[in-house]
């Protein structure tokens, strides 16, 4: 059972997706002592702004099960926004300020788009950093996703990024490597979206202390972790929480950025993803598309042919993983709360009462 910390602040399209479950957002009334309390972070650039929050409330609703779960809203401040974007962070979120002073249970900080190849650069390092360092101390676990989890190694343990010759973009097979409660249950391949222009490597990882937990043959490391002060830090490079058609919406706007010139090279198909008839068309396409490049022509893009392609098998070993996160962070608060064994009073001692 998922719920927000504050029902004032749902955003419409959660409501719309749960007209079924209207009492899902009851949260101040509803909650117990028990629920556990989560922030999100959403650092994605306007175009998936709205998207990310509701895939992660999708994938948290479906992890959590009988897990009562509060979720605030935040964004780091230093990232362009236009003004609908601005509009709905100023509906839904809250500032990074009220973040900074309070404790959650878990955070969860997505990555954005980045401008700079130094991350240490970007206009919201500063805040990023001080976030970061809030979490070590003021959480259970905190999940940082792609960038974020770039951004975490480089400043705890300067572990640098790779730029990469192309996009890492598609799905990927992941292998389990270790036991670990994060990935109880889940099976020995699991398949996961990547997108992304850089990458950290499995050896400089090892090295600074991480566990990598899961990795594929194309895509590298994927999920590694490492306890920071009070805190599991839990990264990721690729995006479980994505839906089904994420990586065709964004196949679509790469392709449309090409057609705009706003890129010089045609993007990639997203691997894995398509089938034999779906590529054909898109090739058929990306022919056309150089051919005869307009902005106009991306109202001939294939979608018939290509929309009943999104595949989501990715889906159950995300709830997975996110329902073991859950359940770890309800672990540790339980040992937090559970009262110190009594001693045990030897017979020496037992005398003297």
């Amino acid at each position: 059972m998922l719920l927000m910390m504050d029902e004032t602040r749902i955003p419409p399209h959660w409501a719309l997706r749960n007209h079924r479950n209207p009492l899902a957002f009851k949260a101040d009334r509803r909650a117990g002592p028990d629920c556990i309390d989560i922030a999100l972070v959403n650092n994605m650039p306007d175009a998936a702004l709205e998207d990310t929050e509701a895939q992660f409330f999708e994938l948290l609703n479906s992890a959590a099960s009988d897990i009562s779960v509060r979720l605030r809203l935040y964004s780091l401040p230093g990232i362009p926004r236009g003004d609908r974007a601005e509009e709905h962070l100023n509906h839904f979120y809250s500032d990074i300020t009220d973040l900074l002073n309070r404790r959650f249970d878990g955070v969860i900080i997505t990555g954005t788009e980045p401008h700079q190849s130094d991350l240490r650069k970007e206009p919201y390092w500063g805040v990023l950093t001080e976030v970061l360092g809030w979490a070590e101390h003021n959480t259970k676990s905190a999940v940082l996703s792609c960038l974020a989890a770039h951004a975490s190694v480089l400043h705890s343990d300067g572990i640098e990024r790779h730029p990469l010759d192309d996009k890492k973009f598609g799905l990927f097979n992941d292998a389990k490597l270790v036991d670990h409660p994060l990935t109880s249950g889940t099976p020995g391949d699991m398949p996961f979206p990547h997108s992304r222009w850089n990458e950290v490597r499995e050896e400089p990882l090892v090295s600074c202390g991480y566990t990598v937990l899961t990795k594929s043959a194309g895509a590298g490391v994927n999920l590694f972790v490492k306890p920071k002060n009070n805190s599991l830090f839990v990264h990721l490079q690729a995006h479980p929480e994505y839906e089904a058609g994420t990586l065709l919406k964004e196949y679509r706007r790469d392709v449309k950025r090409f057609l705009r010139q706003e890129r010089q090279t045609y993007p990639s198909v997203p691997y894995g993803y398509f089938d034999d008839a779906a590529l054909e068309a898109l090739n058929e396409f990306r022919a056309t598309a150089f051919a005869h490049r307009n902005a106009q022509l991306i109202e001939a893009f294939p979608d018939s042919v290509v929309a009943n392609m999104k595949s989501s098998a990715w889906h159950s070993p995300a709830v997975w993983l996110y329902r073991n996160w859950l359940q770890f962070i309800v672990s540790k608060r339980q040992a937090i709360l559970a009262p110190p064994p009594k001693a045990r009073v030897g017979l020496n001692e037992a005398s003297n009462f």
